[in-house]
């Protein structure tokens, strides 16, 4: 099953300053977070933000690109979620064709804002990461992933958003 998600917010790890992407649920009770890249969480929060610039970054080349050879993008899924690393796939059509791309999350997301295209979250990240009523649910018991669950239980609402990326 799919779950739509929103971006919910951007806040930073402080033991790492990696920044993390929050995805909400649409019609569910939780969050998902995601570490991403540094330049994936600027691109992001350019878009969330409303701010452009006199040449375009690296998403927003490949916006232009797809929209010359004349595909648009319908739908992202972060669609598995294996050894702490998020996967995603770019769901693309033109008149001629539908395919999908392979992605990490936080480029599929860059993207998908670029191009108002729905945003989902499969169960099987669902069943391994969830935050629900302001409690985490832990399934990776490695040292990796016991860190992220404390890390993750001392977060409040007042972390997200506060960071500038």
């Amino acid at each position: 099953m799919l779950h739509e998600m929103t971006i919910g917010g951007l806040a930073m790890d402080p033991s790492t300053n990696a920044p993390i992407l929050i995805l909400n649920s649409v019609k569910e009770d939780f969050s998902i977070p995601i570490w991403i890249g540094i330049l994936e969480a600027a691109s992001i929060a350019s878009v969330l933000q409303n701010i452009t610039f006199d040449r375009p970054m690296t998403h927003d080349l490949f916006k232009n690109f797809i929209e010359k050879v004349n595909i648009r993008i319908s739908r992202i899924e972060v669609c598995d979620l294996k050894d702490n690393t998020f996967f995603a796939k770019i769901y693309c059509h033109s008149p001629e064709q539908e395919f999908i791309l392979d992605s990490r999350p936080s480029d599929a997301i860059a993207l998908a804002l670029r191009f108002k295209a729905t945003i989902y979250v499969d169960d099987k990240v669902v069943d391994n990461l969830k935050v629900k009523n302001g409690e985490y649910e832990t399934v990776d018991e490695s040292d990796q992933g016991k860190k992220w669950e404390e890390y993750l239980k001392n977060l409040s609402p007042d972390d997200f958003g506060k960071y500038k990326v």
